[in-house]
């Protein structure tokens, strides 16, 4: 199977690799050939530098001398990568409207995530103040506060698209519950609207945000920058307050696993 997937054996996979290794390591380390050797699973120096002569055509102190690229060309395409890794090459390539895509998905999935887990939390938490906080960008915030703005973030501009008001009202005291309800429209109907801009190229297109007073003119793209910075700050605002609650099976909410999962 590695065979069929890679174009090499398992055990030449190893020792290519090994050998990579072994090679990066003579270009950027004082250890002698010796010693490159055993940590590659050579047994001697004279069997290390047959095989390093049959791959890279130049004994390891020659190699050491020229400074040249490490990488054996494999129909894999997998790679040592300095200093401890393995590079996998992609299955597909990934454009830049698909990572954008995948952020958004990720943002309304955590927020989601955060109401199920809030959920379960009395008023008295909901409403204690978060202390970390950035000035001027929320006054007082709790972790209620913060997640009513999350959803009312997605229901805003998603008003502000339609060229509808939103009334920031709604926001005050919200319920967890109705959070959960508010988000099970916003959330989808906000993914939709990023992939009809991304996939039709209207990043750039600008629009007039009625919802402002006075009206305020913006582009697409910049509108989603905006949403996923700012609201990567109170999500981790609430991650962090509901590790504080005793809840913590979400971490910081990083979206980094999220985005890898489709490679």
């Amino acid at each position: 199977m590695v065979a069929a997937t890679a174009g090499e054996p398992p055990l030449a996979f190893r020792r290519r690799i090994l050998l990579e290794r072994a090679a990066y390591r003579l270009l950027t380390t004082d250890s002698t050939v010796l010693d490159v050797a055993l940590e590659a699973g050579y047994s001697s120096h004279e069997a290390f530098t047959r095989a390093f002569s049959r791959a890279y055509g130049r004994t390891p102190s020659a190699w050491r001398r020229g400074r040249s690229q490490f990488e054996i060309a494999a129909p894999s395409r997998v790679h040592f990568h300095p200093p401890g890794s393995l590079r996998v090459p992609a299955r597909r390539k990934v454009t830049a409207m698909e990572l954008i895509n995948r952020m958004v998905d990720h943002h309304v999935w955590l927020v989601g995530e955060l109401l199920i887990r809030a959920d379960r939390l009395p008023d008295g938490v909901l409403d204690a103040p978060i202390e970390i906080s950035v000035e001027g960008l929320d006054d007082r915030p709790t972790l209620r506060s913060q997640l009513s703005r999350l959803v009312g973030q997605l229901a805003m501009w998603n008003a502000a698209i339609a060229g509808h008001e939103y009334d920031l009202a709604t926001e005050e005291n919200e319920s967890v519950a109705a959070m959960r309800a508010r988000l099970a429209a916003a959330g989808p109907a906000f993914a939709e609207h990023v992939r009809g801009i991304v996939d039709e190229g209207r990043l750039d297109e600008t629009f007039v945000d009625a919802v402002c007073d006075p009206p305020e003119v913006f582009t697409h793209g910049g509108m989603i920058a905006h949403v996923l910075t700012f609201a990567a700050h109170r999500r981790t605002l609430v991650c962090g307050a509901l590790i504080d609650a005793g809840i913590a099976d979400l971490g910081a909410g990083d979206p980094m696993r999220w985005v890898a999962d489709a490679a």
